[in-house]
């Protein structure tokens, strides 16, 4: 049977593995290396037992595949592997009475994702436009307002970048918006430069919204593209984008808005 993986952070109890008899918390590293064997991992988490449990440590490891999870489940439970008492591998099977939101990946996610399925060479991305949309919002509201000062603006960015999967003939646009209040212990053009950044991993994290890859039993992929509904910015020319003026078009505002895992993730992460 053909499954779905969509660029969101994985849900659902078949997802992941409940690891029990974990002597030492010093073993992560080998956690992870002896799961991704098995399949690509979303995360990898260790918990000190609780105190009726005794001594020791379990682990949660979250793949992005039910397939792979059931694959590792089955190869590892009752092993050894890196230590010299056995491991109780299971999936987990605690119920949740509520629906469980699906979250989009962030872009480093995504990127990972995409070359683990497709390839490093099996998809490519560029930014069509990059505006500075600060005070946008304000004078629409305000007119009369006096100007502020460099510092005293929150630097606001608006982002389109295109997603190009070639084999599949699939190219799709994404949208990312970032506002961010500037630090005041920073220079202003820092921290404009790392609105400017945000924007651009939000829009690519976007694009890959828009797309599916479909794993078969075979271990063959296929990409679909599952965009909803008919998107403005998918119909707008290169040109109509890059002299947009009206920006409310595109329904920015009700895209979330940036935290501080998102910035973790996308600059401490990569590096960038």
């Amino acid at each position: 049977m053909a499954e779905i993986l969509e660029f969101r952070i994985p849900t659902g109890n078949d997802r992941t593995l409940l690891v029990l008899g974990l002597e030492t918390d010093v073993l992560e590293h080998a956690l992870y290396s002896t799961f991704a064997a098995f399949g690509l991992l979303y995360s990898v988490k260790m918990h000190r037992n609780a105190p009726v449990a005794g001594p020791g440590y379990y682990a949660l490891v979250k793949f992005y595949s039910a397939r792979d999870a059931r694959r590792a489940q089955c190869a590892c439970n009752q092993q050894c592997l890196f230590q010299k008492s056995p491991l109780k591998v299971s999936l987990c099977t605690r119920q949740r009475h509520y629906p469980q939101q699906a979250y989009i990946l962030n872009s480093y996610k995504c990127r990972e994702l995409a070359n683990y399925y497709l390839g490093f060479n099996g998809w490519s991305s560029r930014i069509i436009t990059l505006q500075n949309i600060s005070g946008f919002d304000e004078e629409s509201e305000e007119k009369e307002v006096k100007p502020s000062s460099p510092r005293s603006q929150r630097p606001k960015f608006l982002c389109i970048q295109e997603l190009t999967i070639p084999r599949y003939g699939i190219r799709t646009r994404g949208v990312g918006v970032a506002e961010l209040q500037p630090d005041p212990n920073q220079e202003f053009l820092i921290s404009t430069y790392n609105v400017q950044k945000i924007a651009v991993h939000r829009a690519l994290s976007d694009a890959f919204q828009k797309i599916f890859i479909i794993v078969l039993e075979n271990g063959k992929v296929a990409v679909e593209y599952s965009s909803p509904q008919e998107d403005p910015i998918e119909c707008l020319t290169e040109e109509e984008l890059k002299g947009l003026i009206q920006v409310s078009e595109l329904s920015h505002s009700q895209l979330n808005p940036i935290d501080e895992e998102e910035i973790l993730a996308d600059f401490s992460i990569n590096g960038e």
